[in-house]
C-alpha cells in the first residue's frame, strides 16, 4: 500500500457539515468537500492488511484498496477507471450507502475503520469537475433489444450494463420522472437530484432509450412488450408498504411514508400540490413509527417544514452501542447510529407497539401505546420473542403521522398478474439461478425480486441480471 504505516500516523476524518441551523433552512446537501491533502491522508490510512475483507462487506466488490492508495498518491483519474470497473453509479453509493465495506474493513477491527465511501465520492466528484466523465456509445450494436421495466437502481444498471454490450434498451418508467427510488424516494438533502439528472442525461447520450409515464400493466400491456423485446427486465421495486391495522388508522393525518417524502421531493423540483392535498409538518407534533432510514429521512423532512415537535417510536429494542458477542467483525454492526437526521432534533424511542389512534372531527389527535420486554433471541431463527408489559400503556400528543415500518414487496396487481409471474414465499418475483422467472426471457432484479434492502444491492442485482441477460440473448442467437 501506498503509506504501510498510515493507518498509526492519521486518524479517521470525515467532511464536516453545515450545523443544524444552517441546514435546516434549505433542502441541499450539507457535506462540505475535503482537501485533498486531507483525502490522500486517509487513503493512506488503508492497510496492508493481506485480505481486504472490505470487498467481503461490499455487495458490488469494489477493488477498494487499489482506489484507495491511487488516491494517496494523487493518481485519481486511475482510481476513477478503478472504481468504475465495479460501480456503475458512485455518485449515489457515495452519498446515500450506508458502507457495509467499513464496518468489515481489516482496521476497523479494533480502530476506526478507512473513510471508504467519503473517498469514493470525493473520485467521481472530481472526475466530473475535471471533465473526465463523458459519454462512452458502444462501438457497434447487436441487434438485440431489451426492455427494462423500473427506473430506480437495479434498473439503471441493467440498462447500463446490457447498453454497454451494444444492446439496444428501452427503460419504461411508471412515473413523470426517470430515477425511481433515486429521484423520489430519496430526500434532496441526501441526494440531490441534479446528481440524478447528470448521470441519466449521460446515460442518454449513450443510446440508452427512456420512457416516462409508461406504467407497464396498466396503460402498457406487459404482453405487447414480450413480444416486441428479445428480453424483459423487471426492476420495478419493492413498493407495497406495511401498513398498520389497528383503530383509528382511517383517520386523517396518518399516511404512508413514501406518501410524504415523494410530495415533498415533487415540491421541491417545482411540481405543484395542491393545499388540500398537501402533507406539512410545520407547527405540528409529528410522530414517525419506524426505525429505519425511511423513518430518519421523514425524521429530516418534518424538521425542515417546521416541525413544533418530532418523535420516532421503534417496535425492536435499541441497538447496542458496541458489537454484541453474536454479532462479530466482519459482519455488519448492528449498533445503534445516529443519522444526521436524528442530530436535526427527534426523541426516540424504543420497544414501543402503537395500539390505536383516536382524533377529533376526524382528525388524529392521540397515538395509544405499550412498551414491549423482549425476550433471548432463539437459537435457531435469529428472532426475540416479545410481550406487553403490563400497566406500560402511553398516549402521546400527534397532529401527524407517518408509517416508515417497511415494504413488503413488488405490488402484485397489473405487470405480475398479466404476466403470471410465480412469487417466491416471502412475496417477492420467483426466480432461478439466473434471475429469470417461471416465464422465458423474462427477468427480475433489484428488490423486486430479493425485497427491500440498499441502493448498492440493487446495483448489484442490475448488473448481475445483465450478465444472465447477455448470456441469454447470445445463446438464443443460434
Amino acid at each position: 500500500m501506498g503509506e504501510v504505516k498510515g493507518f498509526l500516523k492519521y486518524q479517521r476524518a470525515l467532511p464536516e457539515d453545515q450545523t443544524v441551523l444552517e441546514r435546516l433552512k434549505h433542502w441541499n446537501e450539507f457535506h462540505l468537500p475535503m482537501p485533498e491533502e486531507a483525502l490522500s491522508q486517509q487513503g493512506a490510512r488503508c492497510m496492508d492488511c493481506g485480505v481486504p475483507f472490505c470487498h467481503w462487506g461490499c455487495p458490488i466488490g469494489n477493488i477498494i484498496p487499489d482506489f484507495n492508495e491511487l488516491v494517496y498518491r494523487g493518481k485519481w483519474k486511475e482510481a476513477l477507471e478503478r472504481l468504475w470497473k465495479t460501480n456503475n453509479f458512485p455518485e449515489f453509493t457515495g452519498r446515500v450507502c450506508p458502507a457495509p465495506c467499513e464496518n468489515s474493513c481489516v482496521l476497523g477491527i479494533n480502530n476506526p475503520a478507512v473513510t471508504i465511501k467519503n473517498i469514493e465520492y470525493a473520485i467521481i466528484e472530481k472526475a466530473y469537475a475535471e471533465g473526465w466523465v463523458m459519454p462512452r456509445p458502444p462501438k457497434k450494436r447487436t441487434g438485440r433489444k431489451v426492455a427494462v421495466i423500473g427506473s430506480g437502481p437495479s434498473g439503471l444498471a441493467c440498462a447500463d450494463e446490457l447498453n454497454q454490450k451494444g444492446h439496444t434498451v428501452t427503460v419504461y418508467e411508471k412515473n413523470d420522472m426517470l430515477g425511481g427510488l433515486l429521484t423520489l424516494g430519496i430526500p434532496t438533502f441526501k441526494l440531490d437530484k441534479l446528481i440524478v439528472e447528470r448521470r441519466l442525461n449521460r446515460m442518454d447520450q449513450e443510446g440508452v432509450k427512456f420512457k416516462t409515464k409508461a406504467h407497464v400493466g396498466v396503460n402498457i400491456s406487459a404482453e405487447e412488450l414480450r413480444n416486441k423485446y428479445d428480453a424483459v427486465v423487471l426492476c420495478g421495486g419493492a413498493e407495497n408498504p406495511r401498513d398498520l391495522n389497528v383503530s383509528g388508522r382511517e383517520l386523517k393525518g396518518i399516511y404512508l411514508a413514501m406518501e410524504y417524502l415523494t410530495q415533498q421531493t415533487r415540491v421541491n423540483l417545482g411540481k405543484k400540490v395542491s393545499l388540500k392535498d398537501r402533507i406539512d409538518a410545520k407547527g405540528k407534533d409529528v410522530i414517525v413509527l419506524g426505525g429505519g432510514d425511511t423513518g430518519s429521512d421523514c425524521v429530516g423532512t418534518a424538521n425542515r417544514q417546521g416541525a413544533k415537535s418530532v418523535r420516532q417510536l421503534e417496535l425492536l429494542p435499541q441497538p447496542p452501542l458496541e458489537r454484541a458477542f453474536d454479532n462479530p467483525w466482519p459482519q455488519w454492526a448492528t449498533i445503534y447510529r445516529k443519522s444526521t437526521s436524528h442530530e436535526e432534533g427527534v426523541i426516540q424511542d424504543f420497544s414501543v407497539l402503537t395500539k390505536s389512534f383516536s382524533g377529533e372531527k376526524g382528525h388524529v389527535k392521540h397515538l395509544h401505546g405499550v412498551r414491549l420486554d423482549f425476550g433471548e433471541k432463539n437459537p435457531q431463527t435469529g428472532q426475540r420473542s416479545f410481550k406487553e408489559i403490563a400497566g406500560s400503556e402511553f398516549t402521546l400528543n400527534c397532529d401527524l403521522v407517518l408509517l416508515a415500518m417497511g415494504f413488503l414487496g413488488p405490488a402484485k396487481q397489473g405487470l405480475l398478474e398479466e404476466l403470471k409471474i410465480a412469487l417466491d414465499a416471502r412475496g417477492n418475483v420467483q426466480t432461478d439461478d439466473n434471475k429469470m422467472t417461471n416465464i422465458p426471457g423474462v427477468f427480475a432484479a433489484g428488490d423486486m425480486r430479493r425485497g427491500q434492502s440498499l441502493v448498492v444491492w440493487a446495483i448489484q442485482e442490475g448488473r448481475s441480471v445483465a450478465e444472465s441477460v447477455n448470456d441469454y440473448l447470445i445463446k438464443s442467437q443460434y
